[in-house]
């Protein structure tokens, strides 16, 4: 079983920048597909961002499409969320998640999940 593991969150001005980090236990299959997820209290979970393991095909969500940058290290087992242009409303908690298969943008399709870490913009 796949367990992830993110870091790398934490409080950052409007404009500023973080790296979101997630560590897999082991490598998944070369078929999986990783992303990113965040949620807010009170809402459901929403994709942000969805790369395949081998790094060939990547998705984003409109709200941070030209923001965000998603990316892989295989040597590393890691794959990472770069985010740029921070606003407020890109507080949340940020979920990692691995899944076989093709890229998916639907939470429920995605296998396994990390703990989430906290990323708070303030204007």
């Amino acid at each position: 079983q796949v367990q992830l593991v993110e870091s790398g969150g934490g409080s950052v001005q409007a404009g500023g920048s973080l790296r979101l980090s997630c560590a897999a236990s082991e490598r998944p299959f070369s078929s999986y597909s990783m992303a990113w997820f965040r949620q807010v209290p009170g809402k459901e979970r929403e994709f942000v961002a969805a790369i395949t393991w081998s790094g060939s095909s990547s998705r984003y969500a409109d709200s941070v499409k030209g923001r965000f940058t998603i990316s892989g290290d295989n040597a590393k087992n890691t794959v990472y969320l770069q985010m740029n242009s921070l606003k407020p409303e890109d507080t949340a908690v940020y979920y990692c998640a691995a899944r076989p298969g093709e890229l998916s943008r639907v939470t429920d399709l995605y296998r396994y999940w990390g703990q989430g870490t906290q990323v708070t913009v303030s204007s």
